[in-house]
């Protein structure tokens, strides 16, 4: 079984290299829809996201939010408390050309609200098949649990 600290590090790097996921709110019929993740280092158990005032997801409360890396090599579902954070400082400490050109009125623009994902648990899968994996995969074998990669259950990602 692979180090809980190490797969969560592996999901963060993940993560900040395609900083896209699946976010939906549990207590509505509302589907989940792909936001972009902005993360502050210094608040490693939390995700952000920049959205309008009128996104479905805007009202806060409990979410889920998936996730699949580039190389479909890790995998997530992260559970939590989305609140609106419009704190300035924090909005200036995250804010970036990618979320400008979504918000014309910059910073200061009258639909932009900071939404903050506070994540109490997180399912991280790891998929490294081995070697032997890979054989059996080619000629159509039975692949086995340690073969696989790994799966963690984590409490927190710092």
């Amino acid at each position: 079984m692979a180090d809980t600290q190490s797969v969560a590090e592996t999901f963060l790097a993940s993560l900040k290299s395609s900083p896209f996921v699946m976010v939906g709110l549990t207590d509505t019929h509302d589907h989940s829809e792909p936001l972009t993740a902005q993360i502050d280092e210094d608040q490693p158990n939390s995700l952000f996201f920049f959205v309008g005032k009128d996104n479905r997801a805007a009202g806060g409360g409990d979410a889920m939010a998936q996730f699949v890396s580039k190389g479909h090599d890790v995998f997530a579902c992260l559970h939590g408390v989305i609140d609106q954070d419009n704190d300035s400082a924090q909005i200036d400490k995250l804010w970036n050309n990618h979320v400008e050109s979504w918000f014309p009125g910059g910073r200061a623009d009258p639909n932009l609200t900071l939404l903050r994902f506070d994540i109490d648990s997180a399912e991280i899968w790891e998929s490294d098949v081995s070697l032997s994996g890979r054989v059996k995969m080619l000629f159509g074998g039975k692949i086995h649990g340690s073969e696989s990669g790994t799966h963690e259950v984590v409490g927190s990602l710092a």
